[in-house]
């Protein structure tokens, strides 16, 4: 999914890491466990990698950019297995994972129906019981212009609810804070 040269610098950059580290993951994923497997779909330069495997046994990394993949591998590759793929196909085994996680990515997602494809494909890896949680940015004058070049697909938190019971999901809870929301759902 494209990305501007603003934005890759951005999220690449130390800084974005430790925004990463100490706000935007520890808000989405405040009171949730992510049990023993946990898939981060779409972990890109790996700013979440550190915090994620700290917090589960076995993390696993989904990401579509061959490049990218790469540099998680060479990288990262000692904190999670990386894998080459598209989170609207996943190529894993059904009931895999106790968790699927994805942060400030969705919006990368090229159209809504291909958003729900990467929800229903959460829902299928997902263990019974497994959650299903992340973040992504709100819709704003400011968020499309860092976007510019970008493929920006904002995901209205008010259509999340629907859009995730729609597929099976229970359990779904949505907060917003600031210039983004967090969301999470379980599968029974």
């Amino acid at each position: 999914m494209a990305m501007n040269i603003f934005h890759q610098l951005l999220c690449r950059s130390s800084a974005w890491e430790r925004n990463s580290a100490t706000r935007i993951v520890p808000w989405a994923l405040g009171g949730v466990e992510l049990g023993d497997s946990a898939l981060e779909v779409g972990p890109g330069y790996g700013a979440n990698v550190r915090t994620l495997s700290a917090r589960t046994t076995a993390l696993t990394g989904l990401e579509i950019d061959p490049a990218l993949a790469a540099r998680l591998r060479a990288r990262r590759g000692e904190q999670l297995r990386v894998l080459e793929g598209d989170g609207t196909a996943m190529p894993l085994p059904d009931k895999e994972f106790s968790s699927v996680v994805c942060f400030t990515m969705l919006h990368h997602v090229p159209s809504p129906a291909q958003q729900d494809a990467l929800f229903a494909e959460a829902f299928r890896v997902l263990r019974p019981e497994g959650v299903f949680a992340g973040s992504d940015g709100l819709d704003s004058r400011a968020f499309r212009l860092m976007h510019i070049g970008d493929t920006c697909v904002p995901v209205p938190p008010a259509t999340l609810t629907d859009r995730l019971a729609g597929i099976g999901f229970t359990d779904i809870e949505i907060g917003t804070a600031a210039n983004q929301f967090r969301f999470r759902a379980r599968r029974p």
